[in-house]
């Protein structure tokens, strides 16, 4: 998720694939841990997302966090333990959350995709922000989860040209 933060999905599946490749085909703690920053970004992540990255490993190995107890925790607790680690902000907790552990009530309010679908299916000129994409997401609870799959599905498919809004 880290890498995901702030580029397309197509660079982000390149930067994965290299980061993979470098780390052996084995991305665990210690193998991030084994590498210095400069390898790290040789694959192709920024400072900031190298430092995330590490931190998240470091957390991991130090037994600050155990990714596999989160699925024993309530969502709001799961997401207190992972934005407890530097450079993990809400959007990349409700995000892992929802891919990684199959959550199906939570939405990514600030995720400007999800906003600008928000947008086009309550036809409005201005774009939610966080705050009120949050508050339209209420309504689909308790499947907020699915809802942004949709959103963002949707948005896919305008972006591709393969949906048109004006249809």
């Amino acid at each position: 998720m880290i890498i995901e933060q702030q580029v397309s999905v197509a660079s982000a599946a390149a930067i994965w694939a290299r980061t993979v490749d470098g780390l052996g085909g084995e991305v665990s703690p210690a193998r991030v841990l084994a590498l210095s920053p400069e390898a790290l970004r040789a694959f192709g992540l920024s400072g900031p997302k190298v430092r995330y990255v590490r931190e998240i490993a470091q957390a991991q190995a130090d037994g600050r966090i155990d990714l596999d107890d989160l699925r024993g925790l309530s969502d709001t607790e799961a997401l207190a333990a992972l934005t407890a680690i530097t450079g993990v902000g809400r959007w990349t907790a409700q995000t892992f959350l929802m891919f990684c552990e199959g959550r199906a009530d939570l939405f990514p309010a600030g995720d400007i995709a999800l906003q600008e679908a928000i947008r086009w299916a309550d036809r409005r000129m201005e774009r939610p922000d966080e705050k009120r994409a949050a508050a339209r997401a209420e309504a689909w609870r308790p499947h907020r989860g699915v809802a942004a799959h949709l959103l963002w599905g949707w948005y896919g498919g305008v972006k591709r040209g393969e949906i048109r809004l004006d249809a």
